[in-house]
């Protein structure tokens, strides 16, 4: 199979998917309207909620909902060969993970910007609502540490690429001074000015890992877990304006750029796909996925497809920031499908590879030695990003590897192939921090609503004590979490999480659906329900019975029972709220509605 053809050939369907079943979302499903005034406006109080230009929060959006899932998930699935993963993320992103993202992005901005949580118990009842609360926010707590695992593998013992990573922080912060005083509204100048700064840092590493303090910088896994949620709790804190919006914005253009750059290396080199269509591990026995294609393949490749993450970036951040229900079919529907370009881009960069040196690098050592393959690039791989490749699972460091060969092969190119890889590093790391950011502070506001049914003060969302206080919680339960696991107890975990929580949001959006008279456009939400219901719940048995039952962590079985048991609980409670709704759409348990945030009269 020819690369080349497959992106074009990717880039036709997301671009006609977009411009028809995107309008027809729009309109008829959705029903935007550009009259209606959103929280932004009405709760405007300059830290959460602010109306922001439709392009700077579509860059938002896409840096947080395209995580770690849309370039790790498909490196991983890459063990079933080419074919399944390019399939399911066409195919899932275009009737699934867009209409996914844009119907719950909808349900919360016409609920003042609320959690799925909110909109659950204030559409089906009390009941809905308290157990999607802790639904969410287990789900959530293991989505941050799994998003964290391939920053920690791909920067540990790595100087270079933790001072450029975290040279990120200090320029996204700058930006956001600049943009809020210097040069308000200047948004393509500071985007320059910002890139052109995380680029510099780039450049530096090389000359920073030589200097006599740099081993302060060549740290374990223990102690990069630490800092991830430290930057965690960072960011849920500070005002959205000075680090999470300009990080996104900055983190988008860079993610775009590398993937825009990786097409037309691929256009012109035209690599040839060396992954069979499918392997021999399509029945089990692989060693970067402990279990079979099916159902397997569906939780791994979350993001890139459908996500259900997404729900808390389309009920957390984003409905807080958006000034026109139009834009939702920009941000909602064709954030998605960037995202799925993004993941068939890092498929194809995985899938290049030879199949043993692929194996090489995303498997244990003594993994990889059981296979009887002999790697064929490898050493030529670890001469040209100038680090020892082998044994590194985990996604990041294959997909760097898969992007570096294919740039390699252009003439002229060659010489700056370490350069290239630690800046493949980089921009990963940049993907996955931009959604463990946002994904803190959705936790956080999650917990707060949690939180303030217990005691009304705790939800206050304009305390700084609170903010402070449910950051700091919130960071140290998924850093926990992180600083004990690893990639094969987590990653499996997450991806069923992920896609339970994505269960639990097509639940509620139906219940949305039915309440605003478009039952007969239920099909778009009920069908995808019904796969990713089937899918997940096969694969969170089998991570118990096959996975961490006979390794004895009892710990991750017994969350993923808890988890089990929560969507089981969340789907019989939907349907009863549909056929109830059906036959009164303005039904409901009563649940007193939270207090809104009163308007804050800005100064000039």
């Amino acid at each position: 199979m020819n690369s080349a053809f497959l992106v074009i050939v990717a880039a036709l369907v997301l671009v006609l998917a977009y411009r028809f079943l995107g309008a027809f979302m729009a309109a008829k499903v959705l029903a935007l309207d550009a009259s209606r005034a959103v929280p932004s406006e009405t709760l405007q109080d300059g830290r959460d909620y602010v109306p922001t230009n439709k392009w700077v929060l579509l860059g938002h959006h896409f840096a947080a909902i395209a995580g770690a899932g849309p370039l790790i998930g498909p490196v991983l699935a890459a063990q079933f060969g080419w074919l399944p993963g390019t399939l399911w993320i066409l195919i899932g992103a275009v009737l699934a993970g867009a209409v996914h993202d844009s119907v719950v992005l909808l349900a919360s901005v016409r609920h003042q910007g609320r959690s799925i949580a909110e909109i659950a118990r204030e559409i089906i009842g009390v009941r809905m609502g308290l157990v999607t609360s802790v639904a969410v926010l287990v789900i959530l707590i293991i989505a941050m540490a799994g998003l964290g695992i391939p920053v920690v593998n791909a920067l540990k013992d790595s100087p270079w690429g933790t001072f450029t990573v975290g040279f990120t922080v200090p320029v996204a912060i700058f930006i956001g001074l600049y943009l809020k005083f210097a040069r308000p509204g200047r948004i393509a100048e500071a985007s320059i000015i910002g890139t052109a700064l995380v680029l510099l840092g780039v450049a530096a590493g090389p000359y920073v890992k030589e200097l006599p303090w740099a081993h302060y910088l060549s740290v374990n896994e223990k102690t990069m877990s630490l800092s991830l949620a430290i930057y965690g709790f960072s960011a849920a804190a500070l005002p959205v304006w000075l680090l999470l919006l300009p990080r996104g914005l900055l983190s988008t253009y860079m993610k775009l750029g590398v993937f825009f750059a990786l097409a037309i290396g691929i256009l012109i080199v035209h690599p040839q796909i060396k992954m069979p269509a499918l392997t021999q591990f399509v029945g089990g026995g692989g060693p970067v996925i402990p279990g079979k294609l099916f159902p397997f393949l569906f939780v791994t490749i979350a993001c890139g497809a459908l996500s259900g993450f997404h729900a808390l970036i389309s009920s957390g951040t984003t409905p807080k920031l958006i000034r026109n229900e139009r834009d939702i079919l920009p941000i909602g529907y064709g954030a998605m499908l960037l995202e799925a370009f993004v993941a068939l881009m890092a498929l194809v960069a995985a899938t290049v590879l030879p199949m043993p040196d692929y194996f090489a690098i995303n498997a244990r050592p003594e993994a990889f030695a059981t296979l009887g393959m002999v790697p064929e690039q490898l050493a030529e791989l670890s001469r040209l990003a100038g680090e020892e490749l082998a044994g590194r699972p985990g996604g990041a460091v294959t997909l760097a590897a898969g992007m570096t060969w294919i740039f390699h092969k252009i003439p002229f190119l060659d010489s700056l192939m370490g350069f290239w890889y630690h800046f493949c590093i980089m921009f990963e790391a940049l993907f996955i921090l931009t959604t463990i950011d946002a994904g803190t502070r959705v936790g956080r506001y999650l917990l707060q609503d949690f939180a303030g049914h217990v005691w009304k003060p705790l939800g206050d969302q304009t305390r700084w004590v609170n903010t402070f206080v449910f950051s700091a919680l919130f960071s140290a339960a998924w850093g926990w979490l992180l600083y004990t696991g690893d990639v094969k107890t987590i990653w499996p975990l997450f991806g069923v999480a992920n896609q339970m929580l994505g269960i639990i949001a097509f639940g509620v959006g139906t219940a949305f659906l039915i309440r605003n008279g478009k039952a007969k456009y239920l099909w778009v939400t009920l069908v995808p329900m019904a796969f990713v219901l089937t899918t997940t719940l096969m694969a969170a048995v089998l991570n118990i019975t096959d996975n961490f039952l006979p390794k004895k962590d009892y710990l991750l079985a017994g969350i993923s029972v808890l988890l089990i048991l929560l969507v089981v609980v969340v789907t019989i409670e939907s349907v009863f709220a549909w056929v109830r709704l059906l036959k009164n759409p303005l039904a409901r348990e009563t649940a007193p509605a939270p207090d809104p945030v009163p308007p804050v009269e800005l100064p000039d």
